[in-house]
């Protein structure tokens, strides 16, 4: 907006006159929205129609032209308008699809800053004819063009109404055509800006410059200005500032969050060299402050006031954030605030460039990434990519785990993981095959989203392991390692659970056995005899049961016999490799695949 204000002093008022200048709307076209008297015969599979009579200017570029074929209706947008003597074509942006003569059409609509020329303005010409009278344009408004595929600007000088507007720079050496697409933009010329626009007597307004009015009473002049230059007006940004506003009370209707006042103390700081602070998150009355390398806590409308031994003591207070206190660790949230889940006044986050997944709480920050988990997390960490890019941290209230899925950067560099952590364990119980965008858990309900859509976890309408679509297996991998510094033989592998895991690896470190297929039950006396020479689990008083075969296909040096040679692998430790199929378990609580205890009978190796 422009506005600019001519002053007259007499003896005892003053004469003021305001004008002001609004900025431009965009042009709308004044055609008739509805014109029915237009008829036109309609070409099947045609992209112009020709109509029957001559609309005049009452149909504009943009609008949408519709008839009734058949009891069916059609719908088309103007592109262009083409008049040839009294001959009217019109240009829509789809081709039709059915045809009939003498068909009534309607114009509709219309586009808000477009309109054609009526004729050709040739190179130097300093004014444009247009197709109608514009409605809402102005000295100084931007118009643009286009020859050839060739765009071209200029401004409105003048304009004294009608079709014709005068341009600020003469057309160059292309000529605009007729029918022409002509847009309006924005004021951008302001040169003659207000003088080109015209006085309003109804703009002048008198104000008294006496007290009361009265001869030779006290005078009232223009008084003290406030003026201030600001040499540097660039926005500052403060990364480890807080501000706060005005208070809102929905309950009052009082509603100050866009009140900053600068004579109150609204702001807080926290220690610069700690990094930017990524995250708040508010609890009780007490405010928890997540910076790069450091977490601190600020009491939220209350004080500490120091006793003599120096323990705090709240209070009570106007002050919206109070004192602020870190907590102890060299620890933060990194750049990665979307690591944080809370349950309870349990925080859970991660700090990438630390190689640390942590846990606040009542007793302050713990590291439980050094529950088992302490190399896996270092070498995940430590690759690069990682710290810079998306570290998912959500919290599953159906299981009372965190879980944390590192996805790295964009770059596909990094191999995404999901992985959960239980307190009631103390650690790290499983990996996911699910990769999310984020969750959040609602009502004991766990949910995450992937793609723009909603999933929730845990459902009876679909197999286990069954993710975003697409079916996954289960496997659980153990290591028996009994008497540690003694070589062994692992003759059989023995599990309690459901019949449906399969053995899908088992070596030590220097010998393989062959995978186990999972339990087959026998129908028929026949089908009892074909397991006794099958490679797959038997049952016995509801326990699983096969023996190790050996397909060490190397001699070992020193070895005399090897592979199906003997019986059992033999190595220090054995890594045993359970899996099931998922696709195959009804959805149900009593068809869950569960996994209770596994073991192997072994015996000790001679030395």
């Amino acid at each position: 907006m422009a506005t600019t204000i001519e002053v007259k002093y007499f003896n005892s008022f003053w004469l003021k006159k305001l004008k002001t200048i609004t900025d431009v709307n965009y042009i709308a076209n004044a055609g008739n929205p509805t014109q029915d008297a237009i008829s036109a015969n309609i070409v099947n599979n045609a992209t112009t129609i020709t109509l029957i009579n001559n609309p005049g200017n009452t149909i504009f570029v943009g609008q949408v032209v519709s008839y009734t074929i058949s009891s069916a209706k059609y719908s088309h947008i103007i592109t262009k308008i083409t008049t040839t003597g009294s001959d009217t074509t019109i240009t829509i942006n789809t081709a039709t699809t059915a045809a009939q003569t003498n068909v009534s059409l309607s114009f509709s609509g219309t586009v808000p800053n477009t309109m054609q020329t009526q004729t050709q303005t040739l190179a130097g010409a300093t004014q444009i004819t247009l197709r109608a009278i514009p409605k809402n344009i102005g000295i100084g408004q931007s118009i643009t063009y286009q020859v050839a595929n060739v765009v071209y600007t200029n401004s409105i000088k003048s304009y004294s109404g009608g079709v014709v507007i005068t341009l600020r720079n003469p057309v160059g050496i292309i000529p605009i055509p007729a029918e022409a697409l002509i847009t309006f933009g924005e004021i951008t010329e302001l040169s003659t800006v207000p003088s080109q626009y015209s006085s309003d007597p109804k703009d002048w307004a008198i104000e008294e410059a006496r007290i009361n009015g009265g001869y030779n009473n006290t005078s009232v002049d223009f008084g003290v200005r406030a003026y201030l230059a600001e040499d540097s007006f660039n926005r500052v940004y403060f990364p480890s500032s807080l501000i706060y506003s005005g208070v809102f009370n929905s309950r009052t209707g009082i509603n100050n969050t866009n009140q900053f006042p600068v004579g109150e103390d609204l702001t807080k700081s926290v220690t610069p060299s700690e990094g930017s602070i990524q995250k708040l998150y508010a609890e009780d009355t007490n405010l928890t402050i997540f910076q790069e390398k450091k977490v601190s806590m600020a009491l939220i409308d209350k004080n500490a006031i120091y006793s003599a031994e120096g323990s705090p003591v709240s209070t009570t207070s106007n002050v919206v954030i109070g004192p602020i206190k870190a907590y102890a660790g060299n620890y933060g949230i990194g750049t990665n605030p979307e690591s944080f889940a809370t349950y309870g006044y349990r925080k859970y986050f991660t700090d990438a460039p630390q190689n640390a997944v942590l846990r606040l709480s009542q007793d302050g920050i713990t590291e439980i990434s050094d529950y088992g988990m302490l190399n896996y997390f270092r070498n995940s960490f430590s690759t690069p990519g990682v710290s810079e890019g998306f570290i998912k941290g959500m919290y599953d209230m159906h299981t009372g785990q965190y879980v944390l899925s590192i996805q790295g950067n964009r770059k596909g560099n990094i191999t995404p993981y999901t992985v959960s952590f239980d307190e009631d364990y103390a650690g790290w119980v499983s990996f996911f095959d699910y990769i999310p965008d984020h969750g959040l858990s609602l009502n004991n309900d766990f949910y995450t989203f992937k793609n723009g859509s909603i999933y929730i976890h845990y459902s009876n309408s679909v197999p286990k392991s069954f993710f975003y679509g697409v079916p996954n297996k289960s496997t659980a991998t153990l290591i028996f390692n009994p008497n540690v510094s003694v070589s062994k033989s692992f003759l059989t592998i023995n599990y309690e659970g459901t019949s449906n895991w399969e053995l899908t690896s088992l070596y030590t470190d220097t010998d393989t056995s062959a995978p186990v297929a999972m339990y087959d039950f026998p129908n028929t006396p026949g089908q009892l005899q074909d397991q006794l020479f099958s490679n797959n689990f038997k049952r016995k008083q509801n326990k699983y049961f096969a023996n190790t075969l050996n397909i060490t296909s190397l001699l070992q040096g020193g070895e005399i016999l090897y592979g199906q040679s003997m019986s059992g692998i033999k190595g220090f430790f054995a890594t045993a490799t359970f899996s099931t199929d998922n696709s195959t378990i009804v959805s149900s609580n009593t068809s869950l695949a569960e996994l209770y205890a596994v073991s192997s009978e072994y015996i000790e190796s001679s030395y």
